[in-house]
């Protein structure tokens, strides 16, 4: 649990590309941890084998694993596409990842696995898993199953919480807070610091930032359509 106490009211920063963009390039991606580390990230939140092996490899931050496909589907928020299978766990474990990210809804998952699989088999590999959710009712649910750590991360982005605000979270921040004993994370549409002092005012253990940071097109888009 050491891993856990090292973010402690720290920033991680999700460092992700698709694909089809530009940043997606190995030495890119690279080059984008090593800048947020160098600002001062507690720790990374990274897609895929080869990032989580790069991280593992450059840097003595927490890392956090997530795999995702390399298209998005069309139907997103109605399906479970984040480190949907125990196979994915078993990808993630393999290239070093401290905590293990995963859809944390109660969704039928592929393969025929279950929430309570991964979590399992996360915690029979020595490793911290983390459910992320988008409703209290998981939240609760993924503590109940033995997840390790709690976060935000699909408030907004599943059928269940299309009418979520255009920022952070906070009520489900805190109503996790209330009501689990499990270590909750704040990320999904931050911003602005102002919105980090406040998740540590309502008791996040950490925030994860991403677009804000390592996105420069949604970045970009926010300042070209600021009218």
């Amino acid at each position: 649990m050491n891993i856990i106490n090292r973010l402690k009211g720290k920033v991680v920063v999700s460092v992700q590309a698709m694909p089809s963009e530009p940043l997606y390039l190995e030495k890119c991606m690279a080059a984008m941890m090593k800048s947020v580390v160098k600002g001062g990230a507690g720790g990374l939140r990274v897609a895929g084998v080869r990032d989580v092996r790069n991280a593992k490899h450059l840097f003595d931050v927490p890392i956090i694993g997530i795999t995702k496909p390399d298209v998005i589907p069309q139907n997103w928020q109605e399906i479970v596409y984040i480190t949907p299978t125990v196979k994915d766990v078993i990808e993630l474990i393999d290239a070093g990842a401290d905590i293990i990210a995963f859809d944390g809804t109660m969704r039928e998952r592929p393969e025929g696995d279950t929430l309570e699989d991964l979590i399992k088999y996360i915690r029979i590999n020595k490793r911290i898993s983390m459910a992320d959710v988008s409703t209290a009712e998981e939240g609760i649910n993924a503590a109940k199953l033995g997840a390790d750590i709690l976060s935000t991360t699909l408030s907004g982005y599943t059928q269940f919480s299309q009418n979520r605000p255009d920022g952070p979270d906070f009520e489900l921040l805190e109503q996790l807070v209330k009501n689990t004993d499990k270590p909750v994370v704040l990320e999904g549409r931050i911003w602005e610091p102002s919105q980090v002092d406040k998740a540590f005012e309502l008791g996040a253990h950490c925030v994860v930032i991403g677009s804000a940071i390592t996105r420069p097109q949604l970045i970009t888009k926010r300042f070209v359509a600021r009218n």
